[in-house]
């Protein structure tokens, strides 16, 4: 008797852990799936450069990307010093990027302007406002009046929105936006390197053809 109860028992128990198996296979198959990666600006928000494909079409968050797009560069204070930055998933807005103490105001600006936006539900903003520093706005105008200078980098500040940002912070800088050659974008890392009184050179500058 003794030795049919053992077989069984054991029995019973394997067939309750390939039940178990079956219930916790099934749950995952039918869990909710992964979602759909958020469309981003991938950089500042500039007037002709870095407008990212997923952008093109007629998704909800695709109308929205291009609505926010069209309010940043639509502010009355962005300038090349600063950068704002956006990514869309479902029908939430992040905000990120830095703007300058003396256009401070653009970080709440941004934030309304998005919020009007139809189909909007919720915005994150994350800008930081970058601390005032006289050291700072000096280097932001030396490092600009060097590369509009260089070679054929002028041609990026022509645009009302220009398509490459001088960010300084602690007399560190870091070179973001678009160019068009490769050659541009060493050229202009280059020259950031000669500007006097920076402790840090980034070039974070994006090629776009």
């Amino acid at each position: 008797m003794q030795k049919l109860l053992l077989p069984s028992l054991l029995l019973a128990f394997g067939m309750a852990v390939a039940a178990q198996t079956s219930q916790t296979t099934q749950m995952a198959a039918g869990s909710a799936p992964a979602a759909e990666p958020a469309i981003s600006s991938n950089g500042p928000v500039v007037a002709d450069y870095g407008k990212h494909p997923a952008e093109i079409g007629n998704s909800t968050e695709a109308k929205i990307a291009k609505e926010v797009r069209h309010e940043l560069l639509m502010l009355p204070y962005y300038s090349l010093f600063d950068d704002l930055e956006y990514s869309v998933q479902d029908r939430t807005v992040t905000l990120s990027g830095n703007v300058t103490a003396v256009h401070s105001q653009t970080r709440q600006d941004a934030e309304r302007a998005v919020k009007r936006i139809e189909g909007v539900d919720k915005v994150i903003n994350n800008i930081q406002v970058l601390p005032p520093n006289p050291l700072d706005e000096q280097a932001r105008e030396r490092v600009f009046r060097a590369l509009s200078n260089a070679g054929g980098l002028s041609q990026y500040f022509w645009e009302a929105a220009p398509s490459i940002h001088i960010i300084v912070q602690n007399q560190r800088l870091t070179l973001k936006g678009y160019v068009l050659s490769e050659g541009d974008k060493s050229l202009a890392g280059i020259t950031a390197n000669q500007v006097r009184d920076l402790f840090q050179v980034t070039n974070d500058l994006q090629v776009v053809r």
